[in-house]
């Protein structure tokens, strides 16, 4: 089983270009459906996968995190088709309800202006926070693809950050103001804050060495309760934010899916339901006849 396990790791990560993240989220719902079952892959079939989700109902797993270990299931037990270990997908043929799609949340225009103002350069980790916060809302990365930049993958004298992350490499402009602040964090903070002059992150945490998840989630949290946003904030909540205000001023859908590394326009669309719903609510709001 080991090697199964080893192989379809090197998949995804090899074949399929996939994010360390993304390796890791696949391989812990394969070993967990694994503990649940010892039956030889071949022998699995669609009533025990069948069996194996009710059981995750049951025990108070979420319809979204069940369709996605489904999906990480449907993924494994294609690799072993293609090596001949398993034949029909036995995936395919389970009928689970669809998980309802929750809309995320986003910041306005003018909550995003008062959490950028919030950094102040007044030492290094101003120059750093100042620039991640404006280089996420102004590209939309995922918060590993940020914190994955390396410095050369920033070109400011042509505005524009070069993201390796997902499946194919994408290409993303990036506005003045985060190309200043960027710049200055470069020039001014970050050869005073890494410790080895070989390190490539861009992005370097007090010892110097590449911020984690933890450590940029923090930064977000603080700066949330200094700029009084009673709103939930997280990373991602600057890439949704990013997305819909593209929408919302007139960008074409695919060029945002680009610019956000979705495989599926499906991904994207959800922008489409968000975006509309606030103008209702506005319209409701405003409008003296509604």
């Amino acid at each position: 089983m080991s090697e199964y396990l080893n192989g379809f790791s090197e998949h995804l990560r090899e074949g399929k270009k996939l994010s360390d993240n993304t390796v890791a989220s696949y391989m812990r719902d394969v070993r967990q459906f694994r503990a649940y079952t010892d039956m030889p892959l071949e022998r699995v079939t669609a009533e025990t996968l069948q069996g194996y989700f009710d059981h995750l109902i049951q025990n108070g797993r979420t319809m979204a995190t069940v369709m996605r270990m489904a999906a990480s299931l449907k993924s494994f037990f294609n690799y072993l088709k293609g090596l001949g270990v398993a034949g029909e997908n036995p995936v395919k043929n389970i009928d689970l309800p669809k998980a309802e799609r929750r809309l995320p949340n986003i910041l306005s225009g003018q909550e995003v202006e008062i959490l950028l103002r919030q950094p102040r350069a007044g030492d290094f980790k101003g120059y750093r926070d100042r620039a991640m916060l404006e280089l996420l809302y102004a590209t939309g990365l995922r918060v590993s693809e940020l914190i994955s930049l390396d410095v050369q993958d920033v070109n400011l004298s042509a505005s524009f950050v070069r993201c390796a992350g997902g499946a194919r490499e994408r290409v993303i402009p990036i506005y003045p103001a985060a190309v200043k602040a960027t710049r200055e964090y470069i020039q001014i903070a970050r050869d005073r804050m890494i410790e080895n002059p070989e390190e490539r992150a861009l992005f370097v945490n007090v010892s110097g060495e590449r911020m984690s998840r933890q450590g940029f989630w923090k930064i977000v949290k603080y700066y949330q309760e200094k700029a009084g946003i009673k709103k939930e904030i997280t990373p991602h909540t600057l890439r949704h934010s990013f997305a819909a205000h593209l929408l919302e001023n007139g960008a074409d859908l695919r060029a945002i899916q680009e610019m956000l590394g979705h495989a599926d326009i499906s991904s994207t669309q959800v922008y489409v339901t968000l975006v509309k719903n606030r103008l209702e609510d506005v319209y409701k709001r405003a409008h003296p006849k509604a």
